[in-house]
């Protein structure tokens, strides 16, 4: 069983930054695929990115976003960048440990979502 927990949302303006953490439980971090995830009012919950040994992002995020690991702490970090108004959602850290890092159903375990949120 795999826990997780996120941090760091909040209210920035547009272009500024944020930084979100997400701590796992367990001891086969380093195993795991962690995803990042976002869900706008109204909207399906839409892939961000993910990593294990790589990283891959979806088109809207590139070059803004970026996603690392630190396996000594069991954390994954998506530093977001030139935030705009439409990045507004609830931002939540998963894992998994198979293939398919950019369908949500693929994943196992969630977090319990952390508020991020952009204005113009």
């Amino acid at each position: 069983q795999v826990q997780l927990v996120e941090s760091g949302g909040g209210l920035v303006q547009a272009g500024g930054s944020l930084r979100l953490s997400c701590t796992a439980s367990g001891r086969t971090f380093s195993s795991l695929v962690m995803g990042w995830f976002r869900q706008a009012p109204g909207k399906e919950r839409e892939f961000v990115g993910a990593i294990r040994g790589y990283v891959s992002y979806a088109d809207p995020v590139k070059g803004r976003f970026t996603i690392s690991r630190d396996n000594a702490k069991n954390t994954v970090y998506l530093q977001m960048n030139s935030l705009r108004p439409e990045d507004t959602a609830l931002y939540y850290c998963a894992a998994t440990y198979g293939d398919g890092w950019s369908a949500g159903r693929n994943y196992a375990y969630w977090g319990q979502g952390t508020q991020v949120t952009v204005s113009s």
